[in-house]
């Protein structure tokens, strides 16, 4: 028997599911975020260094893609097809987009850190090559 502290057993959910929880990639269990978007430093259950996996803006570009796409053919698709008018496109599209926007934000960025943990992907500079 060695001293040396033992890994952590592999999480009893995959990487991507547990980012899409907003938990640790790693061990699946504690939380990912200490506020709204803010990804803790370290993992308080495993240990895991989090501050190591940096995703930066990924995830709000996705997000703006993915809210953009939806909000902007729905509000084609029911001016062609009723032509409201345009206060009553405000009215519901504006919130939309916003809670669109919101609503995904946590497990997407949730997933980038997850998908960045799983493929060791790291910052890259001039100097490697």
């Amino acid at each position: 028997m060695s001293d040396q502290p033992q890994p952590p057993a592999p999480a009893r959910i995959s990487p991507i599911r547990a980012g899409l929880l907003c938990r640790c990639p790693h061990c699946g269990e504690a939380p990912l975020f200490e506020g709204f978007l803010k990804v803790r430093p370290v993992c308080r259950e495993c240990g895991y260094d989090l501050a190591s996996v940096a995703t930066g803006d990924g995830a709000a570009s996705f997000i703006m893609q993915i809210a953009g796409a939806v909000v902007g053919f729905s509000a084609l698709y029911v001016e062609i097809a009723f032509s409201p008018p345009m206060w009553l496109h405000l009215i519901i599209w504006l919130p939309l987009a916003a809670a669109l926007s919101l609503g995904l934000m946590r497990p997407g960025k949730g997933l980038m850190t997850a998908l960045h943990m799983r493929n060791r992907a790291r910052e890259v500079r001039n100097d490697d090559f």
